[in-house]
């Protein structure tokens, strides 16, 4: 199936809602980078939360970029989403371990470390957006919540949960709750109380939930579901984008790679596809003007 989000609005418009399955996202990143199951679950919950930030999004060639930047032996992780729905991600290091919280789950708060959370928006204006804020839990569903909170004053709720065995994403998924202006106090304490009753958002996948019904069991009576929209991991780089990178380079440094090993090669950090050019395609980048 593919992965989805869905767009609500609830409690008569004091609410704002998404809500995201996110499993085969995940798991083309996961096919794709080889992470272990720490780094899995940290990458899993930033390309959910990058997926919900592109139904944010009012046009497709927007762009936001999630940089976590942790001391953690994760390093950083870092996601890219537009308003199409296209994600894309990667994470330093892999394939590292930690060990796991005593009740044997994944300690994501121990591979990220302490650091900031770093978010561009590129929205058409003459220079994007910036923002950031402290990483408080390490965790990064809090740590989002902190940031929206804090950097976009919109008190919000964000909830992540990826179910990892060992390669294969079980479950993946997340939502962001933003309380508008016009929200009463009741409707807050009525959320905070629904919130505090959801056990995982796995277990909740599990047992046959989704995004739609995930919102339901949240918020309840009064939502309007305003949109669903599929999200994909899909990374612009090509044979082309290469090449006019290689070419860039200059005709003396591709001779001195001809010279030195004969042939180029060059590996997308975002989605780990090679791209070989052996020494013909080398020396036609040369004779082109």
């Amino acid at each position: 199936m593919s992965s989805y989000i869905v767009r609500a609005i609830a409690r008569n418009g004091e609410v704002r809602a998404f809500a995201a399955e996110t499993r085969s996202l995940v798991q083309e990143a996961v096919n794709r980078h080889l992470t272990f199951p720490v780094a899995s679950a940290a990458l899993g919950r930033t390309l959910t939360m990058g997926a919900i930030w592109s139904a944010i999004l009012k046009e497709e060639q927007e762009v936001v970029t999630i940089r976590v930047e942790g001391d953690g032996p994760l390093g950083k992780v870092i996601v890219h989403a537009n308003g199409a729905g296209e994600v894309r991600g990667l994470v330093d290091e892999p394939q590292i371990e930690v060990p796991n919280y005593p009740d044997g789950k994944l300690n994501v708060a121990a591979a990220v470390g302490q650091g900031m959370i770093h978010i561009s928006k590129d929205i058409g204006l003459r220079e994007p957006y910036q923002g950031s804020s402290p990483i408080v839990s390490g965790e990064l569903a809090e740590d989002f919540t902190y940031y929206f909170t804090t950097s976009e004053q919109t008190p919000s709720s964000v909830g992540l949960g990826i179910l990892v065995q060992r390669e294969q994403i079980l479950q993946a998924g997340g939502y962001l709750l933003q309380v508008l202006p016009q929200a009463t106090d009741e409707t807050i304490s009525r959320l905070e109380e629904r919130i505090s009753q959801l056990t995982s958002i796995t277990d909740f996948y599990q047992q046959g939930g989704s995004p739609e019904k995930l919102l339901e069991h949240i918020l309840g009576e009064n939502l309007n579901f305003l949109s669903q929209t599929e999200v994909t991991f899909s990374c612009r780089c090509s044979n082309e984008s290469v090449a006019n990178m290689l070419r860039s380079l200059g005709k003396k440094e591709i001779q001195s790679i001809i010279d030195e090993i004969g042939y180029a090669e060059v590996t997308c950090h975002f989605c780990n596809e090679k791209y070989h050019f052996d020494q013909t395609q080398l020396l036609q980048l040369i004779d082109q003007p």
